[in-house]
């Protein structure tokens, strides 16, 4: 049993921050009650914890093969742990927020030096059934996150979403000193700070532009200036890729077009299969009256399929062309969307969201498994852990930047719905529904038909909100599956040597299946 406690740490690490990448939605609600805070801030709490994570994977991967992985991973659990107590203790939104962030920060670093650690404890069989039991694990997450979150905020408090990672970390910590030793990478080169820096700062003012603009207007000085900065940051991110001696991204990678194709399906799956699950949530809660478990299991039927799927899809679609599961996976997910933009209607409940989660959770479960393969057959073994990185990366910003998008959506059809697109009360009407509040204003409407009333006009309103946001998640997932479908290319039959070599075979079987996780 000794011989699997670094295994047990790594996957006790991986376990909680892959959780708390989704144990927040079915809080949200009541998060909001309780901080007074806005839709922006609710919308921030989602989407600072999946930037953290995007901007510094590939940075806290190249820092760990300088120090030691071991070290950094630790470092990781300690910081994810602080932070968890700190998001507990929070008072206000801006202090939430801000703790948010950094536990992606310790996010990062811990899931960026999992794939590692693993493949320097384990070899051969040991290494593949280390693999295997990793990815199931981040299956796992996916499934028991809303679950948990409900739970543990129905029954104790939304803070207890962040207490209970205290305990965890603690024995992750304690197992990872026992059982894990250190290791580095020799070849390893220096930090790409420039890199790292300009990333950072190019996602977080693009969401934040995103944000803003849904509240300002897309015209607006703020949300222009904003927009402007961010392109400045993405250019000057291009100019220190192309000239750092020590790029975190090599960025010629991207003239291979399936590897382009893969990366832009990576980005639209994310944004396209989970990013409306937060205002789904807001829906059930505020509106339908459901309590946190009630609306983590509603979501459950898209994490099972999708994890049911996934388990299967090595066996079932083993040889078939990634542009074809993963464009098709793509494809289902945008018609997952879309089924539940059609038979989703005022006064309808949760079980009409039902047959297109399942269909979304389909399509998730036979992307993302080639998703990995199709990632590491396009670029030379030497660059295997960057575009496992970049994978990654791609898909947790896909999360982030989806959720700004569709906020925006989300909240213009609620004032869609309300009847009065523009007008100052509408305008604050919406604000109030989306930030939770729908069952106190029915509550203060005067008993009889005049609640009534207003119950009905929150139902239009919901429904057109939430049909407006499937709709461009629809469109996002059909987009990804067009572009995966025309960039995508078979690997051609004359870059394959009659034998491969047996070390090359088993690191790239390592690679593809540290990269996939199976979580937003």
């Amino acid at each position: 049993m000794r011989k699997w406690l670094p295994l047990t740490a790594v996957c006790l690490g991986a376990f909680m921050l892959l959780v708390d990448v989704t144990i927040v939605t079915v809080a949200l609600p009541d998060m909001a009650a309780d901080m007074h805070s806005g839709f922006a801030g609710l919308q921030w709490v989602m989407d600072v914890y999946a930037l953290a994570l995007a901007a510094l994977l590939l940075g806290a991967g190249s820092l760990a093969d300088r120090i030691g992985r071991r070290r950094v991973y630790l470092g990781g659990l300690a910081l994810f742990a602080a932070a968890s107590l700190a998001c507990g203790l929070a008072t206000g939104p801006g202090a939430l927020i801000a703790f948010r962030a950094f536990q992606g920060i310790g996010g990062a670093a811990m899931f960026a030096t999992t794939m590692a650690l693993l493949s320097s404890a384990y070899q051969g069989r040991d290494r593949g059934i280390a693999f295997g039991v990793w990815g199931a694990v981040n299956g796992a997450a996916a499934a028991a996150g809303p679950i948990l979150g409900g739970v543990l905020t129905e029954q104790f408090g939304w803070r207890w979403i962040f207490f209970i990672n205290l305990p965890v970390s603690a024995l992750a910590v304690y197992v990872t000193l026992r059982a894990v030793g250190e290791s580095r990478d020799p070849r390893a080169k220096g930090l790409d700070l420039p890199g790292m820096v300009t990333f950072t700062a190019g996602a977080g003012t693009l969401t934040y532009a995103l944000i803003r603009g849904g509240e300002d207007g897309w015209t607006s000085a703020a949300t222009l200036g904003l927009f402007g900065l961010s392109a400045v940051a993405f250019a000057a991110f291009v100019v220190a890729e192309l000239r750092g001696s020590h790029p975190m991204l090599d960025l010629s990678l991207f003239r291979d077009r399936t590897f382009t194709g893969i990366m832009a399906g990576s980005l639209l799956l994310s944004g396209a299969a989970f990013s409306y699950l937060m205002y789904t949530s807001l829906w059930l809660q505020s509106a339908e009256g459901m309590g946190p478990v009630g609306a983590g299991l509603v979501l459950v039927p898209l994490s099972l399929a999708a994890f049911v799927v996934a388990a299967a899809a090595g066996r079932l679609l083993h040889g078939m062309p990634a542009r074809l599961t993963v464009g098709g996976g793509l494809l289902l997910i945008g018609v997952g969307a879309l089924l539940q933009a059609l038979l989703l209607d005022a006064g309808d409940g949760w079980p009409a969201l039902v047959p297109g989660l399942v269909v979304t959770g389909v399509g998730v479960g036979a992307a993302t498994p080639a998703l990995a393969s199709a990632a590491m057959a396009a670029v030379a073994p030497a660059r295997a852990g960057m575009a496992g990185g970049a994978l990654n990366t791609s898909r947790q910003l896909g999360n982030a930047l989806g959720i700004a998008v569709l906020g925006a959506v989300f909240h213009a059809g609620l004032r869609s719905g309300l009847g009065g697109d523009g007008a100052r009360e509408s305008a604050r009407t919406a604000e109030a529904l989306a930030s939770g509040q729908a069952a106190r204003l029915i509550g203060a409407a005067p008993a009889g038909q005049a609640r009534e009333s207003v119950a009905h006009l929150v139902d239009l309103a919901f429904a057109s909100g939430l049909r407006e946001t499937f709709v461009v998640s629809g469109a996002m997932g059909l987009l990804g599956a067009l572009l995966v479908l025309l960039l995508v290319r078979a690997p051609r039959p004359a870059t394959a040597p009659a034998a491969v070599p047996a070390a090359r075979t088993e690191a790239a079987a390592t690679e593809a299946a540290a990269a996939e996780a199976k979580t937003p």
